[in-house]
């Protein structure tokens, strides 16, 4: 295994489960300091009690700003700086805008766009001190729209644009940043969306590749972490995603819009009519919330 990050000190929020778990893993076991931040406390523990001495915990949920803050700042004072940070933290609600209820759009986009925004603020003191590098984790939707999809589509294409003017805004600081664009990830997002709704894996599978791949969370993994090493400013896993990166004015032009309009047409009322079956308006476990639409931890 390489060291490449020995005596890096690296912070990663959302990283209870999924590609953040696995990055902390992963960077840990090449040598760096790491402290996660979430929330399921008893999974963060864990996890850090089986890494070892090397790794930290903090419990904050990224809406509550004070709660994060304080997470951050401590994991500097445990660390001895922060050099890395990961902004990982994130939900996808499944459903249509006619269907969708305004709590549940609200909450997605208070984690996956608010939540990047006040990891960079609070972390900004940190990076700037060690002329850190930064990455948000956003997603192949940040340039594709998908049915069903709005809300995370949505947060995701905010936090791509959010996280390249954080970029020009702290160069001067000689913070670097760089944005991720997993698709899809065999984590618990792609395995709670295929057991709940069976239009979904149909419609994946109608898309063009990589758009009808899954792909590991250890692959992501990796792609982040080396990301992280070699300071990239973009990240694609895998790495064909960058085609739909380039080609996204041609996938939103009317040329494209017949094929569009007819994918829809197919995919669209099937979903709904899943979506509303489910009807789930409560949270379940620790992690994993529904409303009118499936919800369930990217991160």
């Amino acid at each position: 295994m390489k060291r490449d990050l020995q005596g890096k000190k690296l912070i990663v929020t959302g990283a209870a489960r999924g590609i953040g778990e696995k990055v902390a893993r992963l960077a840990a076991a090449r040598g760096a300091r790491v402290t996660v931040i979430g929330l399921e406390a008893d999974r963060l523990r864990a996890l850090t009690d089986e890494l070892g001495p090397s790794t930290a915990w903090r419990e904050a949920d990224v809406r509550d700003g004070a709660a994060l803050r304080s997470a951050i700042d401590e994991a500097a004072d445990v660390m001895g700086g922060v050099d890395l940070a990961v902004a990982n933290a994130g939900v996808v609600a499944y459903g249509t805008v006619r269907q969708t209820d305004e709590a549940s759009f609200e909450r997605v986009l208070d984690i996956n766009l608010n939540g990047v925004f006040r990891t960079l603020k609070y972390a900004t003191p940190h990076l700037e001190r060690s002329r850190g590098h930064v990455l948000v984790v956003a997603s192949a939707l940040s340039f594709m729209p998908l049915p069903a999809m709005a809300s995370y589509g949505a947060s995701k294409a905010g936090a791509e644009l959010l996280a390249l003017t954080y970029r020009r805004e702290v160069a001067h600081l000689g913070i670097t940043v760089g944005v991720v664009h997993p698709s899809w990830i065999n984590t618990d997002l792609v395995q709670g969306a295929e057991a709940d709704l069976p239009s979904f894996q149909g419609m994946r599978a109608r898309l063009p590749y990589p758009g009808n791949v899954t792909t590991s969370p250890d692959r992501a993994a990796a792609a982040i972490v080396d990301g992280l090493v070699r300071r990239r400013s973009r990240v694609y896993v895998p790495r064909a995603v960058v085609v739909a990166n380039w080609a996204k004015a041609a996938l939103n032009s009317p040329l494209a819009w017949p094929w569009a309009r007819r994918f829809s047409a197919r995919a669209v009322p099937s979903l709904e009519r899943e979506v509303a079956a489910l009807g789930r308006q409560d949270q379940l476990t620790p992690g994993t919330d529904t409303t009118a639409a499936a919800q369930t931890r990217s991160s």
